[in-house]
């Protein structure tokens, strides 16, 4: 049993760095990006998975830890992949990138799918920290944090479900969705993957390296507001949308969920 959480983490860090290798080749042949963001869930299980059976810690939470990635990544790479890969056209973010990065394309995305090399290593601490405390498993704080997380989860999931239902009439092609979470927030399923990663920070509490939870809401809110999620989802829906977009812009929260606007 490994118990230095240096050597867990480099190692899982670089088996998945041959991982993404791997999955750029194929994507060279599919030309789909979106492969990447799948293979960053399917990492994030394995390498936590790994954690569980190597790291010191007790075996109660750390059943209690699998279940929380295989859930939340399981469900978020299948639904990945069969709304974004298996039999779809590749996301526009991505064909919108290929045609800024012109004759360099095959080099920045093999650079962009070793950052998810890193990703998986990086957003794997919250859960080794976890897997790691010396507390007793399901104190009071744990139950608020499973809480947080079921409601984080489950709120991510019916958002994704929302969205993929209404596009998959074809009459809905060119317009807004407004069902469900959809008229609170303009990226709802955002939001919930966001708040997901408090669970972990709450369940953490006063525990050695408790500091490292953070890394899940400030680096994935910072991700998604200001990096890959909403700028991109953004500029593309604008484009596709147009005018519809912009007042749903105008009326609607663009992460935190709030009754709507009146139009001007």
């Amino acid at each position: 049993m490994t118990t230095d959480p240096f050597t867990l983490v480099l190692t899982a860090y670089l088996v998945m760095v041959a991982v993404m290798v791997g999955l750029w080749v194929l994507q060279l042949r599919v030309r789909n990006a979106s492969i990447a963001d799948v293979g960053w869930c399917m990492g994030l299980i394995a390498v936590v998975l790994w954690y569980a059976m190597e790291a010191t810690g007790e075996a109660e939470r750390k059943i209690l830890v699998a279940v929380f990635v295989v859930l939340y990544a399981g469900r978020l790479g299948f639904y990945i992949l069969l709304n974004r890969v298996i039999g779809k056209m590749e996301d526009a973010r991505y064909r919108r990138l290929r045609e800024q990065w012109g004759g360099s394309e095959r080099l920045k995305m093999f650079g962009y799918f070793q950052l998810q090399a890193l990703a998986v290593a990086v957003f794997s601490l919250p859960f080794l920290v976890l897997i790691q405390s010396p507390r007793q498993p399901f104190a009071l704080i744990e139950l608020v944090g499973l809480l947080i997380w079921v409601v984080a989860v489950s709120g991510e999931a019916m958002a994704d479900r929302q969205l993929a239902q209404f596009r998959s009439k074809s009459w809905n092609r060119d317009r807004v969705c407004r069902n469900g979470f959809w008229r609170y927030s303009r990226h709802p399923n955002y939001f919930f993957e966001w708040l997901h990663w408090w669970a972990y920070v709450v369940m953490g509490v006063s525990t050695p390296g408790w500091l490292l939870t953070w890394i899940g809401p400030v680096g994935m809110g910072w991700a998604l507001l200001k990096v890959t999620g909403i700028p991109w989802t953004e500029r593309q829906a604008l484009v596709s949308r147009g005018e519809d977009y912009r007042e749903y812009q105008r009326t609607t929260n663009e992460f935190f969920p709030w009754f709507p606007r009146g139009s001007r």
